[in-house]
């Protein structure tokens, strides 16, 4: 294995269907690397305000230890769902996810990251985390479309498969 191999690949999972489209791009290409794989799943705490009534039940589950078990399972539930021979090294952090990713991507050999289509309007107001590796990551990124629904179904039938468009560079 080169030092090229070495370095893993690092991916961002949010348990979005554009994120597992990059995590199953992001094994595939593992494959093909023989390297190991980051899911890192980076989310920030929003337990600080509540607006409107709040039971004591939903007081309760909103604190940061049931926050931080929530996304837990969704990074074990994304993890679990693609078969990488045990290379995937799951990551949970409590930050902004694009920082964390370009963070976590240093001495990556690519990160990969899913992107929902927002458009500009919806990512200029909201941000775009896809954007931000690309703009701030001192790797190469490779930004995966989330699936569309197929209009023909039976393009579909007997492949089993998820089809992804590839990256966005």
């Amino acid at each position: 294995m080169d030092d090229f191999d070495s370095r893993p690949i690092v991916v961002g999972v949010d348990g979005s269907a554009a994120s597992h489209a990059a995590l199953r791009w992001a094994v595939d290409e593992a494959g093909r690397r023989g390297c190991a794989i980051d899911a890192i799943l980076a989310w920030q705490g929003g337990y600080g305000m509540m607006i409107g009534a709040v039971t004591p039940d939903l007081l309760a589950e909103s604190t940061p230890e049931r926050e931080h078990d929530r996304w837990r399972r969704v990074l074990d539930d994304a993890v679990a769902d693609v078969d990488a021979g045990g290379g995937i090294r799951m990551v949970l952090v409590t930050q902004d996810a694009g920082p964390a990713l370009v963070e976590a991507s240093k001495d990556a050999a690519l990160l990969v990251v899913g992107t929902h289509g927002a458009g500009p309007v919806r990512s200029a107001l909201l941000g775009s985390v896809s954007a931000h590796c690309v703009r701030h990551s001192t790797c190469p990124v490779v930004v995966v479309r989330e699936p569309s629904p197929r209009k023909d179904r039976s393009a579909a039938v007997g492949s089993g498969a998820l089809a992804t468009p590839g990256p966005l560079l």
